[in-house]
Parts: structure tokens; sequence; C-alpha cells
């Protein structure tokens, strides 16, 4: 089996800055650790990164996949020194970097990277979703530094590597601002299905991406500003279900937001006088149940699901056309594993797993207003009373572009 040297993401002198950060200010900002993992010997590799707000923090993922051709990069990342010495190794082993893909048309993680990516490999071909957008000025792709002459739209102008890839596209969907889509992608020699956002799975211990620095497990498992950053496998365990609370409901139904009084008793308390612990500020009150919350999110191991956060701002409205593309995907009887561009990877999976997915979503009350969906239900009530989303998104029939 042909390995790719494991890597250190705090190894001394790697490369790991990344001067465009400013575009899009989430931690860890300017650094970018990347973890290398080969997901299917020879074939998929995963690098991943962290990235989020006030250490709320989650893996993001580019996948590469080896084809005949040489190496597809699917949601690039950064693209550091760190990462391209660790494309370079894989290029010498499978052939060049010919294909980088965004499949998505509104993540803007995923669609600042690629013009830097594409300069890094500046014979690789460049693909995207249709309906791109910009925001807060609608700007042409090559204003937003995609190489003119060598992108081409995904579905519109054809499909790279249709002999080996199949591609599934869910949307374009009408979110009022711009589009919601999303292009899955069947690697059919591995079974890999790569998605991008809609669908994830949480794993219930904090992912390998945390060992080289734990600061943000560390900093969400406390229950009170002046408290030390204790590191232990229960902290870790601890800070990394909170963390995913955060990220899923942004206001979990189990969180609190201390007064003042106490916000200010905690800053520069000892123990905490460090910018790692952002001085003692520490603005969260976490009540009884929470775990019993995060048990209901993540029910088991690789559980696949829909983000809190999608489905209630993304696709309250849409629930019919996402569970028609989770069919579409059950369609596939390759699949074997599925790899998101978030959180867990690879999942196992079966066109049956999926089936299911899609009987449990239209089985259940969707998109709902209670408990730890009422700040995310505000904020798209907000939206909808200034008409800033659409009542009925409207949804364009698949390949009418």
């Amino acid at each position: 089996m042909n390995q790719l040297p494991s890597r250190d993401p705090a190894a001394p002198g790697a490369d790991q800055s990344w001067p465009w950060w400013p575009l899009l200010p989430l931690y860890p900002y300017g650094r970018r650790r990347t973890l290398v993992r080969e997901l299917i010997p020879g074939q998929v590799w995963s690098f991943e990164q962290l990235q989020g707000v006030f250490y709320v923090a989650v893996p993001i993922r580019m996948t590469v996949v080896h084809l005949r051709g040489g190496l597809l990069l699917y949601a690039p990342v950064p693209p550091t020194g760190e990462v391209r010495a660790a494309l370079a190794e894989l290029e010498h082993r499978y052939g060049p970097v010919c294909t980088i893909v965004l499949p998505t048309s509104s993540g803007l993680e995923h669609k600042l990277p690629v013009p830097a990516m594409a300069r890094a490999f500046p014979a690789a071909e460049v693909w995207v979703t249709p309906r791109q957008w910009s925001f807060p000025l609608p700007l042409p792709l090559a204003w937003l530094g995609f190489p003119a002459q060598r992108t081409r739209v995904l579905f519109e102008q054809g499909l790279p590597h249709a002999d080996e890839l199949h591609w599934l596209p869910l949307g374009p969907l009408d979110l009022g601002l711009g589009t919601f889509m999303e292009a899955a992608c069947l690697h059919r020699a591995s079974g890999c299905l790569l998605l991008t956002d809609a669908l994830v799975a949480i794993s219930e211990q904090p992912p390998e991406l945390f060992d080289a620095d734990p600061t943000p497990l560390l900093f969400h498992a406390r229950d009170r500003g002046d408290a030390p950053l204790l590191d232990t496998p229960d902290c870790r365990r601890r800070g990394w279900q909170r963390l995913v609370l955060f990220a899923s409901y942004l206001r979990p139904d189990h969180l609190q937001v201390p007064g003042i009084r106490e916000l200010l008793s905690s800053l520069l308390a000892a123990g905490v006088r460090s910018p790692r612990a952002y001085f003692g500020l520490y603005p969260f009150r976490w009540q009884e149940g929470w775990q019993a919350e995060f048990r209901r999110l993540v029910p088991g191991h690789e559980a696949l699901l829909v983000a809190p956060v999608l489905e209630r701002l993304v696709f309250p409205r849409c629930r019919a056309a996402l569970v028609t593309w989770i069919r579409n995907l059950a369609g596939q009887a390759e699949i074997r594993w599925l790899v998101p561009a978030h959180y867990q990877a690879p999942v196992a999976c079966s066109p049956q797993q999926l089936r299911e997915l899609a009987d449990c979503l239209e089985g259940r009350d969707w998109a709902p207003d209670s408990g730890s969906w009422a700040y995310l239900s505000g904020i798209d009530k907000t939206l909808l009373r200034y008409g800033v989303v659409p009542e009925q998104p409207a949804e364009l029939a698949p390949g009418d572009f």
C-alpha cells in the first residue's frame, strides 16, 4: 500500500501562512495547520484544516482523488506551503494536479481559496457550479481571481472526467441574495461520494485535527471564564461536544449569556491572563441537559444528518428538493463511502442507508421553531419579514441552468 508520509501539522518550519485570511477573518486566521490523511489507499486523500469564530472551530476538508489523468482537488482549502508540499509528493507518485473543482455556489469558505489554488497549479482546469454569486456586489468570476481562460461551468459546459466520475447536482435553489447549489461527485473506482455541505456525520470524540492544538476544545470545556485550560481526555471530549452544539445551532437551548458583572469578574483572573484564553473573556453559561442535546443531535457513530444551521436557514422550505437529491444519490449502487467537506470522513455508507435517511427526513418535523432551533428560526423569520429570502424558493430542474 502506497502511503503518503504522515505529516505533523505542528512541525517546525512548516509553511502554514495564509495571507488572504482578512477576506474571510475566521479562526485560525493567518496560520492554517493541515492534516493529511489517506482515506482510500492510492486513490483518495483528505487535507483538513480548522475554521471558525471565537474558537468554535470545525474541520474543513479538501478531498484529493487519483484519476487516470492525474489528481483532482474537490473543494480546495487555503493552499499554504504545507498544502502545496504535500500535493507535490502526491504529484510525484500519481501525476499532476489536472482539475480543481468548486462544488458549491454559495460557500465562501470553499470559494475563497480557489483562485490561489488555481495560481499554484497553472496547468489545471478549474470547474465551478452554475449560478456563482458574490455579495454585496455581483462580480464576474474573473474579477474574483478565477482564471478566465481555464474556468468552466459544471453541467453547462460539460463534466470533467465523466468516464471515472458521476456528478449529481442539488439545486440551484433561490436564496434571495443568491443561489444554493452543490455538486456531489461519485468516484466509481473507490466508491467514494464527495459532498460539500448538505450532509455530514459528526463524531462523538474530537477529530485528530485538534491533536496539534486542542485550545478550542479546552476553552469551551470550561464552565467559567476564570477556570484554567486543562488538557485531559474528558475536557477535550466535553469541549468538542459543546463546540458542535455551537456550530450546529449558533445559540443552543441549554446555553445562556452571563451578565456583564460576571463577564468582567473573569477578566485577567489568575491562570487565564493570555490571548490563548482570551484573557478570561467567556460569555457562556452551560445549563444542565446540554449533553442530552448533543446525543439527540448525534445519536450514534457515523449517523448521517443535515446540519441544523443548513436545515433551518438554507433548506427550511426546500425539503422536497433535498430529499429528491438524496434519493438520487441512493440510486448509485457503487457508493461505499461518503466524504463530506466538514466533520467526519470517510463515512461508511450504502444506498440503503441513504434511502432510510430520505424516509426519515420526510417523516419527521422539518426545520422546527422551538428548543435549540429557536435562535435559527428567529433569524429565518426576520429574513422572511424583510423580504431577504423568498417564501417559496424557486427550484430549477436538474440540467436547466
